[in-house]
């Protein structure tokens, strides 16, 4: 099974035919367009879900397999862009979370990873040994010293504390903050690179991932400031 997670910097319709080509089986795109403008193009995909606080940008999840998605009853909206859904087919299940971390101009602490950090307060009591938090997470270790409610480090930690990890860090043999492959580059300049993008795992899945890859900039930077992240799993 392979997933990918991409931010699409808008307009995913003039898009879609980039990371399509590297054919997903689960595919999450944040700062999607609503489905509905989605029509003209042959996604050829077997299910989708679409989720916004606005009727202009949101995050998408598509499946090209028989894998479906449905939204998990524990849901809470006070929490945007973090989405517990459940992906399953006639065999096999798990529990994605498909992460979008905003800015919320209502409430400051709970913007970009303090979003995120009272998500995982929250839902922590549905994560199981067969859990991915996936996604933009606008965030990195190097940014800690910010005066705010849970840290990039405190939401790490707190998914150690479950048995979550970051399938990055531990393919890669990197420590957090100290990342070699960017995954946003500010303002699309190759000066402005950053890691900011995640796939975490429970132990169950994290022994199943065969790789991970970052996309290279010279291949996605002329459409979007995210490079897709592209994680391979066998179930």
């Amino acid at each position: 099974m392979k997933l990918i997670t991409w931010n699409c910097q808008g307009a995913f319709r003039k898009k879609a035919d980039a990371i399509l080509k590297l054919l997903p089986d689960i595919l999450i795109v944040q700062e999607c367009e609503h489905l509905n403008k989605l029509d003209s193009l042959n996604l050829n995909h077997n299910d989708s879900f679409w989720y916004s606080d606005s009727d202009r940008k949101g995050i998408a999840i598509f499946t090209f397999s028989d894998y479906k998605i449905e939204l998990l009853p524990q849901f809470n909206p006070e929490f945007r862009f973090v989405l517990p859904l459940r992906i399953y087919n006639d065999e096999k299940s798990f529990t994605l979370f498909a992460i979008w971390a905003m800015n919320n101009k209502e409430n400051r602490v709970a913007r970009y990873i303090g979003q995120v950090w009272f998500a995982i307060n929250y839902y922590y009591k549905i994560f199981n040994s067969s859990t991915l938090l996936i996604g933009d997470f606008n965030s990195n270790k190097i940014w800690d010293y910010k005066d705010r409610v849970g840290s990039h480090s405190d939401v790490v930690n707190k998914l150690y504390e479950n048995n979550i990890h970051s399938v990055y860090h531990k393919m890669n043999n990197e420590e957090q903050g100290k990342e070699t492959q960017p995954t946003f580059y500010l303002q699309r300049k190759l000066e402005k690179p950053y890691h900011i993008d995640y796939v975490f795992a429970s132990n169950k899945l994290l022994d199943s991932i065969k790789r991970i890859e970052v996309g290279k900039s010279s291949d996605w930077l002329g459409i979007s400031d995210h490079m897709p992240i592209i994680v391979e799993l066998d179930l």
